[in-house]
């Protein structure tokens, strides 16, 4: 089996001690060549030569941002059995993706379990979300979260870490920017056969659960959300301390209860809908912050991308 293994060095828990040992027990199996990405966007760029080179398996080491610009890469032209599968080691603060489909955490240990994934001929078809013309893996969101998403990039260029504490400080930040509370949002729900709902904060959009993790503690927005099932969205119509305290309780409990109350909107396996602003605010796509936005349309794809696991 032909395989590229593509390296982000910039990942939080990937070294060049930690790429070499796994490179080597991983050619141990397969026809391995190795790629270190060197800009952003890189990733994509190696995958789509990928496909074309008639590649078996891509294998992402690094975070999520990794992860998922590797299965833009792959999926370029839309989905296809042909395509190579994808296979995750972990190499980030998060891992959402890779801890969603069950993977340790762990990048030795997660290079064991895909070595007897292959050797036991397992994989998994995953759907996976469309943000207009960008898939993603798990998450992606408007409003709120992805101006937190964009806080942290900036204080990660400035040199720090990403720390769950990072993520913690920069939500307070901006939840208290404007004074702990906010009366009504600027987006609009729109789902197809439905009148529009205005005046949400922020808009979380999941393709399977967790939403993220906080440290070792996932963070349950929409509990139901699958890679089975089309998309799941949670948003807010206002944010005020109490309310809000009481929604992040429940996201952080053991209930499996999604959060609830008049100010909470919901949606669960809908196949589309579009988050809408009449001014641009800030997207996220799996961590990532992608400028701002006036419109999006999300879409679910059932069985998009076949995963080694």
């Amino acid at each position: 089996m032909r395989a590229l293994l593509v390296v982000n060095p910039k990942a939080t828990t990937t070294s060049e001690r930690t790429r070499d040992v796994l490179a080597h027990a991983l050619a141990s199996d397969l026809k391995l060549d190795v790629a270190t990405t060197s800009h952003r966007g890189h990733a994509t760029e190696l995958a789509k030569s990928a496909v074309v080179e008639g590649v078996d398996l891509v294998i992402a080491l690094g975070g999520d941002g990794t992860v998922n610009e590797v299965a833009n890469g792959i999926l370029a032209d839309g989905p296809s059995p042909d395509l190579p599968a994808v296979a995750v080691v972990p190499g980030g603060s998060t891992n959402v993706f890779a801890r969603a489909l069950g993977l340790p955490n762990d990048p030795v240990e997660a290079t064991g379990a895909l070595l007897d994934a292959l050797r036991s001929g397992r994989s998994r078809q995953v759907g996976l979300g469309m943000a207009d013309r960008r898939w993603f893996l798990f998450c992606a969101g408007l409003g709120f979260d992805a101006d937190v998403v964009a806080r942290v990039e900036d204080r990660r260029a400035e040199g720090s870490r990403s720390t769950p504490g990072l993520y913690v400080r920069s939500a307070l930040r901006r939840f208290y920017r404007s004074g702990g509370t906010r009366r009504s949002g600027p987006l609009t729900l729109e789902v197809p056969g439905q009148d529009p709902v205005e005046g949400l904060c922020l808009g979380i959009v999941q393709n399977t659960n967790p939403w993220t993790y906080l440290g070792g503690r996932p963070v349950n927005a929409c509990p139901d959300a699958s890679f089975d099932l089309d998309l799941d969205l949670f948003g807010l119509t206002r944010m005020s301390t109490l309310p809000t305290l009481r929604h992040l309780s429940r996201m952080l409990g053991t209930s499996g209860k999604a959060p609830h109350g008049r100010h909470v909107v919901s949606l669960h396996d809908c196949a589309t809908f579009t988050l809408g602003a009449e001014e641009a605010v800030s997207l996220q796509v799996d961590g990532d912050h992608l400028g701002e936005h006036r419109n999006v349309t999300f879409r679910g794809v059932p069985r998009a991308l076949r995963v080694i696991v």
